[in-house]
């Protein structure tokens, strides 16, 4: 198998699978959804897109670096109720959650000629990539020249890897990796049917640790 592996480093990141109304939450890692859409910017596809190919990639996070939640508020006017009518009288108030200083290594495994349009892309996107929110721009390119990894599958690329967050010296001993698996224990309902229509369904998760040996990682369940 091969796999691509991107970086998703920033000071605010947001990775909401369960916002309603008012609330707009966030994950403790990058959503599918938000990476596919991540990746439809990249290539320049339009909401209205299929994004079958881009789902069918399995995909796992290596957290190199937890964030922090914080939580602000935004005010906003002449906001349509569910009746349809505009509400004349005040503004609507949304808590909104986010991640700071996080940094995640993102892996996707797939066919190698899909993998390599993705890395291509992600050189050199269509549009502007942000990290689940249009204001939270990355911090580093999303892009890595050694991303694709040919030969290696998803586990073996996450496990391999050098840690993003600088001096060596200061990496922890362990990194916590959630990775697809038909027979995880966590349900996710972050897989993209239609972005144009808001249509999600699920899949399921497994979490794990890498421990830190000499540069690279091992299993620890």
């Amino acid at each position: 198998m091969d796999t691509l592996l991107l970086q998703l480093i920033g000071p605010m990141q947001s990775w909401g699978v369960q916002s309603r109304f008012g609330v707009r939450d966030t994950g403790l890692e990058p959503s599918k959804s938000g990476v596919i859409g991540l990746l439809c910017a990249a290539l320049g596809r339009p909401r209205t897109a299929p994004v079958d190919d881009l789902v069918r990639l399995r995909m796992g996070v290596r957290v190199d670096r937890e964030g922090q939640i914080a939580k602000d508020f935004h005010t906003a006017l002449g906001v349509y109720r569910a009746n349809g009518q505009v509400n004349a009288s005040g503004a609507e108030i949304s808590n909104r959650y986010y991640l700071m200083n996080a940094a995640f290594l993102v892996g996707l495994e797939g066919d190698l000629p899909t993998l390599e349009t993705l890395q291509a892309a992600l050189r050199s996107p269509v549009w502007s990539l942000y990290l689940g929110r249009k204001a939270f721009v990355p911090a580093a390119p999303v892009w890595l020249p050694d991303g694709l990894r040919k030969g290696e599958g998803l586990e073996e690329a996450l496990r391999r890897y050098p840690w993003l967050c600088g001096d060596a010296a200061q990496r922890p001993t362990r990194l916590r990796v959630v990775l697809d698996d038909d027979q995880g224990e966590q349900v996710r309902p972050d897989v993209p049917v239609s972005f144009a229509e808001r249509r999600f369904t699920s899949r399921r998760v497994h979490g794990t640790f890498f421990d830190i040996q000499e540069g690279a990682c091992t299993s620890h369940n």
